[in-house]
């Protein structure tokens, strides 16, 4: 116990160095427990053979007896008061102890704070700030980069929907001249949209035109 205290709460050194402080003090009160359980050893031993001659002497000389008995109450006297000693003195170690604990571990949360302080100044909360202002705005400059580039890239792909229409009519017409051609008929033109459109609208006015004159013969009929 006493090698480890020394080394993990006071360190190494010697001379002075190991009288001083809270070391110091540590060694002199366990001193002096041990010089007191030696007492404490040796009053339990007195106090034995006191008790062990009364009962010698009990029957045979009562005064011997009584004496034992006296001197006996007197060393367990002294032993109750050695025994006292001995818990002061631990309990005092053990508070010195602590308190060097504490003392040690203050000493190093002081270190850790410096350190921090120190790092801290380094970069303190406006630095981080604006590092992570100038972080997105370049984030938002490159997206729209990316945006732009990609929207030159659709305009640069993108198809004439009536071109495709016009090729396909193109293909329709080249497709019924050939099964034209093969079957001995001449080819048949397949009219566009705008031309179907024409052909329907001009269909219907001749109808309404001939039903309109059916009406008249009709009414000069009657």
């Amino acid at each position: 116990m006493s090698g480890w205290f020394n080394s993990a709460w006071f360190g190494g050194g010697s001379g002075s160095a190991r009288n001083s402080g809270p070391k110091s003090a540590i060694i002199k009160l366990r001193e002096q427990k041990e010089t007191l359980e030696k007492r404490e050893a040796y009053l339990e031993s007195q106090i034995h053979d006191q008790e062990e001659k009364a009962k010698k002497n009990v029957t045979a000389n009562k005064n011997v007896a009584l004496a034992a008995l006296r001197k006996k109450k007197t060393l367990e006297g002294e032993l109750e008061r050695t025994q006292k000693q001995i818990a002061t003195l631990e309990t005092q170690v053990a508070s010195i102890e602590n308190a060097n604990i504490n003392y040690q571990t203050l000493e190093a949360m002081k270190e850790a704070n410096k350190a921090m302080k120190d790092m801290n100044k380094k970069h303190n909360i406006d630095k981080i700030d604006n590092l992570l202002d100038e972080l997105d705005e370049q984030m938002t400059n490159s997206n729209q980069i990316a945006e732009r580039i990609g929207q030159i890239g659709e305009t640069h792909n993108q198809i004439d929907e009536s071109e495709l229409l016009d090729e396909l009519r193109d293909l329709e017409q080249e497709k019924l001249d050939e099964q034209m051609l093969s079957a001995g008929a001449p080819p048949v033109s397949v009219p566009n949209g705008a031309e179907k459109q024409k052909q329907t609208a001009k269909q219907i006015e001749e109808e309404d035109e001939e039903a309109e004159l059916q009406k008249l013969r009709a009414e000069m009929a009657m």
